[in-house]
């Protein structure tokens, strides 16, 4: 029997043996177990399964490589999957993110893996992930991280779980960026403060500069007298994540003795090993003083908004204005405390999604978000603060046709890229 006739067969047991074999070797990225199977998931005389129908079918995207050049309008020469997650970042890199969020690259396939079709949604459903498999698309991006907390295992008996392995299954990868698109200038508050009309936007909470400190997060200033400073250089240069910078000797008035002044970074955790130098030598110990490092504001990004418009309107009025922007036909309002549909509003903060923790406190005639808990309602109402309520989702799924347009020029239109047509709120007023 001939390699070609075993083609069609896919229950033939050798060839399940063998495309065991082989997705095991591409897991692992190792060479073809053999030039003849190497024809086998290769050859072209293998008639095109459809997508995501079978594993024959997975096996023979794993083997597609991007094509620099295209052989018809409709189609593109694709990305291999870390420069996509490279132009990503450069768009908005992960350090912009909350520190409690999950973002960036979930789900990876082996590699290579090439990108032609990338689906964006704000929520990955079972629903949104079957269709990506009918595309087929290579990768998603889905604005919320599907997964948030740990998995402890990969089963098929919770939702979570099952989209990993569906995911796999189907090199899917997927990626999420969450609140880097919060912080994001241009992004999705922004985004969000369009619909109330023209003013100024100033974020609420002003991200921090993106590169991590080089040198340490504390700063250490001490001196030494000169005869002591080769004993102590010695013991302080032996302490992990502390960085000594050598100043000049100071020279002492007659009769004194002359020192050395010390600057050094160290990280939290070299803090107390160094100290304990310091600490062994009295000169040293009098005069040392420590200073919190801190990286220096990036402005014009950050979380949530505050919105001065530049001509104050009605609450009613605003509340048409969000209606007509989120294309809802119901919001959910709270007025505040002595106000009516007639008062003026002319300050609005404002939050993508939850927004009760960035919004609490704040000054402002009207809260505009997604969710805020009762109480967080209450609250602000009694302080005569009016707040809209669009469901959680809905304050942030339309930024994703805007954000289609943004990938393609980023991203050159080597992609096709797709919103989701199956993607919504859980939520609906009945």
């Amino acid at each position: 029997m001939s390699w070609v006739n075993v083609l069609p067969a896919t229950k033939h047991p050798f060839f399940k043996t063998s495309l065991g074999f082989a997705r095991r070797s591409f897991s692992r990225r190792l060479q073809w177990p053999s030039p003849q199977l190497k024809y086998l998931l290769t050859s072209a005389h293998w008639p095109t399964p459809s997508p995501g129908s079978s594993f024959a079918g997975r096996c023979r995207r794993l083997v597609t490589p991007c094509s620099s050049s295209s052989s018809s309008t409709n189609s593109v020469a694709g990305m291999e999957l870390h420069e996509v997650v490279r132009t990503l970042e450069e768009l908005a890199p992960t350090a912009l993110a909350e520190s409690w969020d999950n973002v960036g690259l979930l789900v990876e396939p082996s590699p290579p893996h090439c990108v032609s079709t990338l689906l964006l949604t704000n929520d990955l459903t079972e629903e949104v992930l079957q269709e990506a498999v009918r595309l087929p698309a290579q990768m998603v991006l889905s604005y919320h991280p599907p997964v948030f907390a740990p998995l402890r295992s990969l089963t098929m008996r919770s939702w979570k779980e099952r989209l990993v392995v569906t995911a796999l299954e189907n090199r899917v990868a997927v990626y999420s960026p969450h609140t880097c698109y919060d912080a994001l200038r241009g992004g999705v508050n922004d985004w969000l403060a369009e619909g109330l009309g023209k003013g100024s936007v100033t974020p609420l909470k002003t991200s921090e500069a993106l590169k991590h400190l080089s040198q340490g997060s504390v700063h250490v200033t001490s001196a030494a007298k000169a005869a002591d400073w080769p004993s102590l250089a010695a013991q302080l240069r032996a302490v992990s994540g502390l960085v000594l910078h050598t100043l000049p000797l100071q020279t002492a008035n007659e009769g004194e003795e002359s020192t050395v002044m010390l600057s050094m970074n160290c990280t939290e955790g070299a803090l107390p090993e160094t100290l304990a130098c310091l600490s062994n030598n009295e000169h040293a110990h009098r005069h040392t003083e420590i200073t919190a490092l801190r990286k220096p504001p990036f402005p014009g990004t950050g979380m949530g908004r505050l919105c001065t418009l530049t001509e104050p309107v009605s609450t009613s009025t605003l509340v048409s204005r969000i209606k007509q922007h989120l294309k809802l036909p119901h919001v959910r309002l709270a007025l505040g405390a002595g106000k009516s549909p007639d008062s003026t509003v002319r300050t609005v903060a404002l939050c993508a999604g939850s927004g009760g923790s960035v919004l609490k406190g704040v000054q402002a005639d009207l809260y505009l978000t997604g969710e805020l808990s009762h109480h967080e309602v209450l609250d602000a109402v009694s302080r005569g603060v009016s707040v809209i309520l669009c469901e959680h989702s809905n304050t942030e799924r339309g930024f994703l046709p805007r954000l289609r347009l943004l990938l393609l020029d980023k991203l050159q239109h080597k992609l096709h890229i797709h919103v989701s047509e199956v993607d919504r709120d859980p939520l609906t007023v009945v």
